[in-house]
């Protein structure tokens, strides 16, 4: 499900309230929101149906079923939940095989992290198999564990995923500090009693207490997020 965090990885950030940064994948870290819409678009007309863009700002940034559930329903199309994930799925591949574009900021932050021992969680309401491709671009090395959408009882908007990731680093959530591009993300962290940074990438998203909005990654680095953290104990 996730890869095993060695004990010495549990204890790195002593000195300092930030026990760990956990960071969501699409959208936030790779440019790929724009992927699964393309992908849902180009399912739909294949299926005799036009979405409406308007539905783009629902179906971001939430689990595959949700997502596929609510267009199915939207347009009536003729096709089951389970054969329209699987479709989503490979056209989703299709595009990441060609090349996924990194969000400014994110080489430097995630490297940044490493430099610092600072563990690191990548959590994504993708599937398993969507987050592998993604890694192999990515990096499987940046980060201290995993957490995929389709390993967790329940998905983002859900606390599961991140609980899950507090408990594999051995972090305290309130001490952990999340990186989200959807107000779903969002909710999940502060339903988990993260620390959140939001970075808005289709639909904006509001500060409020505990939340920090940002235009890009490139205004987050490790000293903005420990004072994050420290500011509010």
């Amino acid at each position: 499900m996730t890869s095993t965090v060695p004990a010495s990885l549990t204890r790195t950030a002593e000195g300092s309230a930030l026990q760990a940064v956990f960071l969501d994948m699409d959208g936030t870290l790779v440019d790929t929101e724009g992927f699964w819409w393309d992908a849902e678009v180009e399912a739909f007309r294949a299926l005799g149906h036009e979405l409406d863009e308007s539905w783009r700002d629902v179906v971001v940034g939430g689990p595959m079923t949700r997502s596929a559930g609510y267009l199915i329903e939207a347009t009536g199309a003729d096709i089951t939940l389970a054969e329209l994930t699987v479709l989503l799925n490979e056209k989703f591949e299709q595009r990441i095989d060609r090349g996924v574009p990194l969000m400014p900021g994110a080489e430097r932050l995630l490297t940044e992290l490493a430099a610092h021992n600072i563990p690191t969680a990548l959590v994504s309401a993708s599937h398993r198999r969507i987050i592998d491709r993604v890694l192999a671009s990515l990096g499987r090395d940046r980060f201290t564990l995993t957490v995929a959408g389709d390993e967790v009882p329940r998905t983002k908007p859900h606390p599961d995923p991140y609980l899950h990731a507090a408990r594999g680093i051995g972090a305290e959530p309130s001490r952990c500090a999340v990186i989200e591009d959807t107000a779903t993300g969002v909710a999940s962290a502060e339903a988990a009693g993260c620390r959140v940074v939001a970075v808005p990438s289709v639909a904006p998203i509001a500060p409020s207490a505990g939340r920090v909005v940002v235009r890009s990654l490139e205004e987050v680095d490790l000293r903005f997020l420990r004072t994050l953290i420290t500011g509010m104990h």
